[in-house]
């Protein structure tokens, strides 16, 4: 039984060096793995390589000790398998190619481009909600949706009746969204069925879309958008229960929709123009629950350099935390990419990183909380490469708001970080 079984894992390894005419990159892969002991100039993939064969090493030595047996011999390709040992190889010498781990693999801030809009046109973090009420900001068009705690935080529950709703605003008819615009969320999707965000005003506009395609079709870890089709790079969030993070930027006909920090929709010419926004699922019941928190609504400025030369400064509140902390959100690295992008090109500019905060809470508590924050995000920047000695960073906690904060809109358009020119 086990010289069977060290036979077939001896056969794996040769099976290693076949040609898979699925992709190019495993067909590179294996011919690396292949000459692997001739081809030493790259010592990073000569690194992955060897990760690789420890995995297939500690398999044979595990079938002679007599373990997982019986999975080799029934040739299963689970990640205890001949065929999982073959992928933890090739896995193993992919990370090599770049110096990461598969895990760094799925997720790549740099090419995270999204920048939110800076002007609030709506804005609900259900601050104040009371469970069980239907959202006070929003307006129903069918179904059952309510405002419930899921996780500790105040969330909309949509829960049976195909719900859908639309934001509660004045002449809601009309077309509210502009030419430039951001639409964010973080949306609870439970592993089955999928949610849709419409860009029109399903109550109260017509269809702008000729083709009837007018939506994002969101699943849990992948998008639709008419023709346009892209799976999560990560496999492993099939069927899996979960919080993400939606985003959709609209700029003059061109859609680009984001999940977490990877761009998975790029429209270069959308066929209707947006005009109001629904959200919608047919797939909600009482034991799949979809939940939504954070919603907003911006509309888009103008290029980050550009302002800086025009006011002496970028007002950013797009760059986010957790709540009460300074713990730079995910979904912030597409606006401090493009700061230090310009940093990075113009080595003349120096930079003040200022917090500022809305008025809820403790004056003393948010003082802190905003030189801390801003130093944050400094320190995100010296880790990136741009020399602490072109930074300093501030606080001004609440005592410098730029908008009201009687209002939502105008609580997130004082929940800011600003990029001040300095000498």
């Amino acid at each position: 039984m086990k010289f069977k079984t060290i036979f077939t894992i001896i056969i794996a390894v040769f099976l290693l060096s076949t040609v898979d005419a699925d992709c190019q990159v495993k067909i590179n892969l294996r011919n690396k793995i292949n000459r692997e002991a001739n081809r030493r100039a790259n010592e990073k993939a000569e690194k992955g390589v060897k990760k690789g064969f420890d995995v297939l090493e500690e398999g044979i030595k595990e079938a002679i000790e007599g373990k997982d047996t019986t999975v080799v011999e029934q040739g299963q390709a689970g990640d205890q398998g001949v065929a999982g040992q073959n992928q933890a190889a090739e896995n193993a010498a992919m990370a090599g190619e770049t110096g990461a781990t598969k895990d760094e693999l799925t997720l790549n801030w740099s090419k995270y481009d999204f920048v939110p809009g800076d002007k609030i046109i709506f804005e609900d973090n259900l601050v104040g909600e009371e469970n069980g009420e239907f959202p006070s900001r929003w307006d129903l068009v069918r179904g059952n949706t309510e405002v419930a705690v899921f996780g500790g935080e105040n969330v909309i529950m949509m829960r049976e009746g195909a719900p859908s709703i639309i934001p509660y605003l004045k002449n809601p008819g009309q077309d509210y969204l502009p030419d430039v615009f951001t639409v964010e969320m973080d949306l609870y999707h439970p592993g089955d069925g999928w949610f849709e965000i419409y860009l029109y005003d399903r109550k109260n506009q017509e269809d702008p879309s000729s083709t009837g395609w007018s939506y994002l079709k969101i699943e849990e870890n992948n998008y639709e958008f008419g023709n346009a089709k892209s799976a999560h790079p990560d496999k492993s969030l099939e069927r899996k229960a979960r919080w993400l993070h939606v985003s959709i930027a609209y700029t003059s006909g061109k859609l680009k929709a984001y999940m977490d920090e990877t761009r998975l929709i790029n429209i270069p010419h959308l066929d209707f123009n947006p005009t109001g926004l629904t959200l919608y699922t047919y797939h909600a019941k009482n034991d799949n629950l979809f939940y939504i928190k954070n919603i907003r609504i911006a509309e888009g400025g103008v290029k980050y350099y550009d302002r800086f030369l025009q006011d002496g400064k970028i007002v950013s509140n797009g760059i986010r935390f957790d709540v009460g902390k300074a713990t730079l959100r995910p979904e912030s690295m597409g606006i401090i990419n493009e700061i230090y992008t310009m940093l990075s090109e113009h080595t003349d500019v120096n930079v003040s990183i200022e917090g500022h905060t809305d008025s809820d809470g403790d004056n003393d508590m948010n003082q802190k909380l905003s030189e801390d924050r801003a130093e944050t995000v400094m320190n995100q920047l010296v880790s990136m490469g741009i020399s602490a000695n072109r930074l300093t960073s501030k606080g001004f906690g609440e005592t410098k708001p730029i908008n009201t904060n009687e209002t939502p809109e105008g609580k997130a358009e004082n929940r800011r970080v600003e990029f001040v020119k300095s000498n």
